[in-house]
């Protein structure tokens, strides 16, 4: 959308880090976690720009449960529709781990229910 976008027809970054950040969350809850608060995201380099248009994937897994935590690795990749139609591979965007932690009623650290 236009609000997330540069001048240049270019997706802010910022608009992939909350893509990120859903899709890692989205992973953790099929653990069966309740609420999970991100507590850090690993270095995140952008490889290729978004163009208005591109269609963007997130893949999620998680790769490390802790006690109140979960770690997932998410990887972004656009493709153009045009050259989806031309049947030409999705260009890597960025990846990176993000680290949650699940919190109960009270706001604190609780153990997940896995």
């Amino acid at each position: 959308m236009p609000r997330d976008t540069n001048a240049h027809g270019t997706i802010f970054g910022g608009y992939i880090l909350s893509l990120i950040d859903q899709a890692g969350a989205i992973a953790g809850h099929g653990l069966g976690a309740g609420t999970l608060v991100t507590v850090a995201m690993d270095k995140v380099e952008f490889k290729a720009p978004v163009h208005v248009g591109d269609i963007v994937t997130c893949w999620a897994k998680v790769v490390r449960i802790g006690r109140t935590s979960v770690t997932a690795c998410v990887r972004v990749v656009a493709q153009s529709p045009v050259a989806l139609a031309r049947g030409e591979k999705e260009r890597d965007v960025t990846q990176a781990e993000v680290v949650y932690v699940n919190i109960g009623d009270d706001g604190r650290p609780t153990p997940l229910r896995t």
